[in-house]
């Protein structure tokens, strides 16, 4: 067991340390205050375990400086926005090139470079039929609406503590009395029990017994849960939730836009998998925002036949900016020379150097914590085994480890995702960064079992 006391007085060594290296960024933050909802131009940049976030000033590759010049191995890539790196060359200078020398930014207009983007998405994913959005989150919203409009049910299905973005149906979680509303939900639009149904992930039997109900429209799930900690699938499980969904009539949707990290092609095609749709979004274009949804010929066919569906128009599958030059020009160029076959070997091989470095610190301070790797991202999580399901993994969240670990990296100059411990690695990350983490993650770990914690 951890000395509670002892991560205590660590926690508030590191809160006093952070602060003083700190001053321009909490100045700056002080005085957003007066602008900015929370300080911040988006409320998720106020979880800081040091009170405040830390400001960008530049960020290049695998390496972020902030407004009071300390440098840092940046292991969260903009909790995998950024997993191409920051400002990978050939995205900027196609996105330089669309922008001031053909200029241009959105036109409703489409551009070639769309069609080279479903072709490329297509033969990665296996989904022949591609349109996009902005963000991930929205991919999912219209890939839900095309489920229901094609298969006339109204519900779908997800997996506890999964995270597909801010779709409202997907903020559910399973309590002892059933399905819940997941907690500090923002005023969710209608009680998620007529949206949705729940189930744990790797649990093929609840499975079955949900989609068996003929109402759901969908399973939306991510090959490997990725938000609450990286959750991988029993062996066979993956095989048995497609024979289910296509036995019971539901379509099925892998979200692919954090476990994209398994491969170029994500999880659908290292692991083989055949879904109904893909959604994905965050890295696909190099950090400008993209997303984007693909879906089986049948789906596609079956869409065609609906005409009470209005898509071009009243639908609402879109969006204004959606599919707009600039965003496809930096898709183009990120997924044809940046997120490359090669670029993920390499990449692959540091998660595991990153794996191997937090196994031999948990083994030899003798920590009962797991560490997962799913491709070029791994994580650890304060339990062993490592859990099996959504529910198990948020039972082993510690907040006070969480913000001594963030700190204490992040005051020796590296960064994970703020959210959880996750790292990821881009194509410009190094050997030596990684090694970076692990010695000071080994010093971080020894300070705090020291004295026979």
């Amino acid at each position: 067991m951890i000395d509670r006391d002892r991560l205590a007085g660590l926690l508030g060594r590191e809160r006093d340390r952070f602060l003083e290296r700190h001053p321009r960024s909490r100045a700056a933050y002080r005085a957003a205050g007066a602008s900015l909802l929370g300080g911040v131009p988006m409320t998720w940049m106020n979880k800081a375990a040091g009170g405040f976030p830390v400001y960008l000033a530049e960020a290049r590759g695998a390496t972020v400086t902030d407004l009071d010049g300390h440098r840092y191995v940046d292991l969260c890539l903009g909790d995998t926005a950024a997993m191409a790196g920051h400002s990978p060359e050939p995205t900027v200078r196609a996105v330089q090139r669309r922008y001031a020398e053909l200029g241009g930014a959105t036109a409703m207009l489409p551009t070639e470079d769309a069609a080279w983007v479903g072709a490329e998405l297509a033969r990665r994913f296996g989904v022949p039929l591609w349109s996009f959005s902005l963000t991930a989150t929205d991919a999912n919203r219209w890939a839900i609406r095309l489920a229901r409009l094609v298969t006339g049910r109204p519900k779908l299905l997800v997996f506890n503590y999964c995270y597909h973005g801010t779709v409202d149906e997907s903020f559910v979680t399973l309590d002892r009395d059933g399905l819940a509303s997941r907690q500090g939900n923002v005023g969710p639009p209608v009680d998620p029990a007529t949206t949705t149904r729940v189930v744990e992930f790797n649990d093929l039997d609840a499975l079955d017994r949900e989609v068996a109900a003929g109402d759901v429209a969908c399973v939306l799930m991510e090959p490997a849960l990725t938000n609450i900690g990286i959750v991988l699938p029993a062996p066979g499980y993956l095989e048995g939730v497609r024979q289910l969904t296509r036995r019971h009539g539901a379509l099925l949707v892998n979200d692919e836009t954090h476990t994209l990290s398994a491969g170029p092609g994500g999880c659908t095609l290292a692991w083989s998998l055949e879904p109904d749709m893909v959604t994905v979004g965050k890295a696909i274009a190099g950090g400008i925002a993209a997303g984007a949804y693909g879906v089986s010929a049948e789906v596609a066919e079956r869409v065609a036949v609906r005409r009470d569906a209005d898509l071009v128009d009243t639908g609402g599958v879109g969006g204004t900016l959606a599919g707009n030059a600039l965003s496809v020009a930096a898709m183009r160029a990120t997924l044809e020379h940046v997120l490359t076959a090669k670029a993920f070997e390499a990449m692959i091989a540091l998660a595991g150097r990153f794996t191997e470095g937090v196994q031999g610190v948990l083994e030899a301070c003798r920590v009962p914590w797991s560490v997962v790797q799913l491709g070029a991202r791994a994580e650890y999580r304060f339990t062993a085994p490592a859990p099996v399901n959504g529910g198990q993994s948020a039972a082993a969240g510690d907040d006070q480890l969480d913000d001594l670990l963030h700190l204490y990296l992040h005051n020796r100059g590296v960064l994970v995702t703020p959210f959880h411990n996750m790292a990821l690695m881009c194509p410009a990350t190094t050997a030596a960064d990684v090694d970076r983490h692990t010695e000071v993650f080994g010093a971080a770990v020894a300070e705090l079992v020291s004295d026979g914690a």
